[in-house]
């Protein structure tokens, strides 16, 4: 009798073994992501909750007791160990205290490229109590005035590299009261002090705790910008705890104390400074840097500086698959990949060139409240629809018409979820855990990415922008983005901001920017339908000198489409379904159509050589 009860049980265990992996194949990936994603945020939390706090700037300092000699950043022929980092952010600290007369809560934006300088100014400004804001190395004009006055900055501090670009604006600096320095030992502009010297005669002892002394979980900490860097930036906020949060993805991923992490990504954006370097600071690792991604030099600045670990965006990855194959293409250390935006194409071409590395995508957004992780590996995924994460982080993809530029609703006037396989609008709930910042000094672009009434009346979801598709096993693939913004060049382009800088050119009448696909790139290409104002003529070489001075390079539009009159819609909207689809095919367009030429600079009228060029790869975009 024992025998057949015990051959029963042994059945009904192992019929249940069977149905977990039919019914619920990925349910220890599921939990194991869960218990990895949840620690690290009680560990945030926890540490926050302390007093005094310890936030990220705390943690650095004690990876900088426990171990001085570690290098800290690797740049060029340059070492620089977590103790010389301490020591120079507190002389740094020490200056810009004395000589710019710093209060904690006072905003300062740095103007300043990839180099080792920006992380300690980073740290120094963090032991003010000072939030940074993170400007775009790329913006000009109006673009960089708007963006120190959306953060409330009163100081920039700078690089001589960027002369041009300040001295552009300093006198509407000066009106503004916006005091100016560079970070060097000398100053090319006249009435702009450089603080190098000052701050290599400051003492490097521990600053005073009251400094930090009003720091909590939801101070501001750094501003970053997004979308709007094409000519309206946004800033937005980062808190201590989102800064912390996301520094935590490192570790999530698989990052450890020993690895030498490789970012080629500029440190304006979150993924370079707060997943990059951030993660370095958070866990106690290496960050190798460098100025600008270099496809030719990649694997070479991998070996030569031991790389365990690279960061990339997807368009990286394409570049690197681009290059001319060579014979020690698996001859690397690297490991790990840690990024977004990887297509299932180049992903898969790239794990056959350069060998088993474990890659990890995420998807979300700087100013996002939560996002996804490809804890499995699955090829071509964002991440999973994790039934124990989505109980602290509740997402929907609902329906969404492209055309009109809006979710669906039903008779309820309420938001329908799509079914799987059926793409959709990412929304994000609002709640305590999820919380949603904004925009710096701007509420009215904060309000604009709040949905409300998705699923019932008064609820609040973060508006993603993007448009997602969960397959039946719930994983979750990025499609595209919706609205006025494309991607392009691991960058967000805002059309309606292109169209705003391009209206101001003396022979347009209206302009109508878009991005269209090029076969073999990520993301959307910038093509611009202009109507010329009447008598006038398009100028090529004047248009090309305009965007080359008052937008960044990948905001420029690649493709410029001439028409006598714009289809709009009956709400008086520019449509952009047809001219998208049309592209730049001068055998299919009748229009006169130009084509950006960098060499040279101008807009020269397109034809089918060029064409043929593009589509093979021959001109590089």
């Amino acid at each position: 009798m024992l025998g057949v009860v015990t051959a029963a049980v042994a059945g009904l265990l192992l019929l249940l073994l069977l149905l977990r992996d039919r019914l619920f194949p990925f349910l220890w990936e599921d939990l194991g992501a869960f218990l990895a994603l949840g620690g690290a945020a009680a560990r945030c939390r926890r540490r926050l909750s302390r007093r005094p706090v310890v936030t990220l700037l705390e943690v650095f300092q004690e990876h900088a007791r426990r171990q001085p000699h570690r290098p800290l950043l690797l740049f060029q022929d340059e070492v620089f160990t977590y103790r010389d980092v301490e020591q120079r952010s507190s002389r740094a600290a020490r200056a810009f205290s004395q000589r710019l007369g710093l209060q904690p809560g006072q905003t300062v934006a740095v103007f300043l490229p990839n180099e080792p300088t920006y992380v300690w100014t980073w740290l120094a400004l963090a032991k003010l109590g000072c939030p940074m804001a993170c400007l775009n190395s790329n913006v000009r004009g109006q673009a960089l005035l708007h963006a120190l006055a959306a953060a409330q900055a009163t100081f920039v501090l700078a690089s001589t590299e960027l002369r041009d670009a300040l001295e552009e604006v300093l006198p509407d600096l000066q009106r503004d009261g916006i005091k100016v320095f560079y970070l060097s030992s000398k100053s090319p502009t006249p009435g702009v002090e450089a603080l190098l010297p000052a701050i290599e005669a400051a003492s490097d002892e521990p600053l005073p705790g009251h400094y930090r002394a009003g720091i909590t979980a939801n101070s501001k900490a750094i501003y970053i910008y997004t979308s709007g860097t094409t000519g309206l930036p946004k800033a937005a906020v980062i808190t201590e705890l989102k800064l912390m949060m996301v520094a935590s993805l490192g570790r999530i991923c698989g990052i450890r104390g020993t690895d030498h992490v490789y970012t080629t990504l500029p440190l304006y954006h979150s993924a370079g400074l707060l997943i990059g370097v951030g993660g370095c600071l958070e866990i106690g690792a290496t960050c190798v840097l460098r100025s600008k991604f270099s496809a030719s030099q990649f694997w070479d600045d991998c070996r030569r500086y031991n790389v365990t670990v690279i960061q990339y965006v997807g368009e990286l990855m394409r570049y690197l698959c681009n290059t001319p194959k060579r014979d020690n293409d698996h001859k690397h250390g690297v490991r790990l990949a840690v990024g977004n935006g990887l297509r299932a194409e180049v992903w898969k071409e790239f794990l056959q060139r350069f060998g088993p590395i474990s890659i990890w995508e995420f998807y979300g957004a700087t100013e996002g409240n939560a996002g996804f992780i490809n804890y499995t590996g699955k090829i071509g995924a964002v991440g999973r629809a994790n039934p124990f994460l989505k109980s602290f982080a509740p997402f929907e993809l609902i329906k969404y018409n492209v055309e009109q530029d809006e979710p669906v609703r039903d008779e309820r006037g309420l938001c329908i979820r799509v079914r799987p396989g059926e793409t959709g609008l990412l929304v994000i709930k609002i709640t305590k855990n999820t919380p949603f910042h904004g925009y710096a000094g701007d509420s009215k672009k904060t309000e604009k990415k709040i949905l409300r009434d998705v699923l019932a009346k008064g609820d609040a979801f973060f508006n993603s922008g993007d448009l997602l598709m969960m397959d039946h096993e719930k994983f979750v693939y990025f499609q595209d983005r919706v609205g006025d913004t494309f991607r392009w060049k691991g960058e967000n382009v805002a059309t309606t901001e292109v169209e705003a800088t391009l209206a101001m050119v003396n022979f347009i009448q209206e302009v109508n920017v878009y991005g269209v696909s090029v076969p073999g790139c990520e993301g959307k290409c910038g093509m611009a339908a202009i109507r010329l104002k009447p008598g006038m003529s398009f100028e090529g070489e004047n248009f090309y000198a305009f965007t080359k001075e008052t937008l960044p390079s990948y905001a420029a539009p690649r493709f410029v489409r001439i028409q006598e009159a714009m289809e709009i819609t009956g709400t008086f909207k520019q449509c952009k379904g047809n001219l998208v689809r049309e592209g730049f095919d001068p055998t299919i367009i009748k229009d006169p159509l130009f084509f950006r030429d960098e060499k040279k600079k101008s807009y020269v009228p397109m034809n089918t050589d060029i064409h043929a060029a593009i589509r093979e790869a021959k001109i590089n975009l």
